[in-house]
């Protein structure tokens, strides 16, 4: 019979956990939360601060609301939006069409702030992207395939958005607090006018304007924002001194530190971002008992903020 040292075992015993260890390591997903490079693993962090240079703050009379932009999607749009407000434009004038359950427009019903940078815009509806199928260098996080107003959802850069796999272009969503430019029927006519989603995604307005951002904090001092009468079918709110004003609105960098918000958005490749989803595909929680079919609306699991004291 053959006989084994105490010395020999213990090394073979290390061995084995070793190469065990390693396998398991290399297992693991990066899928979620976790990006791989040639030599090390980390994790994605939960949380981003959005670039200041892409937040502006307004002051309405209902409250302070920041937006975040998306010159990724409309550069041209954002730029113009962004001249208007780093003048001023918007200082003094008010939300004059607002209809429940849809959008509150603001900006200069009357038309008497002309403005070199209030010209007509070439509209900015969606981009092209990459279809090489390369997922390492795409930023966009698929949600739900089949999705019922767009053949793909999920994240691009913190926003909602959709893709169309046969014509290779995406865009945003239409999701509660989406920030886009107003127009007339023509397509390329907007220059000013902006609205904010108040309703529950008016998702038939995809792909028909110029998105410029989101409400990332202050969307409760949003939904506070006058609304029209119900036998206005407009939403046009006459009376001006029953409007809700802009008081001002300026880039972020312009805002004195002091009074800044520390405002951070959810990281779609995170942990957490992906638990939430494959828990809202499962519902399994013990309160449902209908546990759906699976599919997700992205707006309703739209990235969180969160604010840094």
């Amino acid at each position: 019979m053959r006989r084994y040292t105490f010395t020999a075992i213990t090394l073979s015993i290390f061995t084995l956990f070793v190469s065990l260890f390693s396998a398991s390591s290399q297992m693991k997903s990066p899928a979620a939360g976790l990006a791989n490079t040639e030599n090390s693993t980390h994790v994605v962090p939960q949380w981003r601060t959005p670039e200041l240079t892409n937040l502006v703050y307004m002051q309405l009379d209902s409250g302070l609301v920041i937006v975040q932009l998306a010159p990724f999607m409309a550069p041209i749009n954002v730029g113009q939006f962004k001249s208007l407000i780093k003048d001023g434009f918007y200082d003094g004038l008010d939300f004059y069409r607002v209809i429940d359950g849809f959008v509150a427009q603001g900006g200069d019903v009357t038309q008497s702030r002309l403005h070199e940078h209030a010209k007509q815009l070439p509209a900015e509806l969606t981009r092209a992207y990459n279809g090489s199928g390369d997922s390492s260098n795409d930023p966009f996080v698929l949600v739900q395939s089949g999705e019922f107003m767009a053949p793909q959802t999920g994240f691009l850069n913190g926003f909602a958005a959709g893709r169309d796999p046969s014509t290779l272009q995406e865009w945003l969503l239409h999701c509660p607090g989406v920030v886009a430019f107003g127009r007339n029927n023509e397509l390329n006519t907007a220059s000013s006018e902006f609205y904010i989603a108040i309703g529950q995604a008016p998702r038939h307005l995809d792909r028909n304007m110029s998105v410029l951002g989101k409400v990332i904090y202050g969307m409760h001092h949003v939904q506070r924002i006058k609304r029209a009468s119900v036998n206005v079918s407009s939403g046009v709110i006459e009376d001006p001194t029953k409007r809700t004003k802009i008081v001002w609105a300026r880039l972020a960098n312009d805002v004195p530190v002091q009074q800044r918000v520390n405002v951070q958005v959810q990281n779609e490749h995170s942990d957490a971002v992906a638990t939430r989803l494959a828990r809202g595909r499962t519902l399994e929680n013990e309160f449902f008992h209908f546990r759906g079919n699976g599919n997700l609306d992205v707006c309703y699991y739209n990235l969180k903020t969160r604010i840094v004291e």
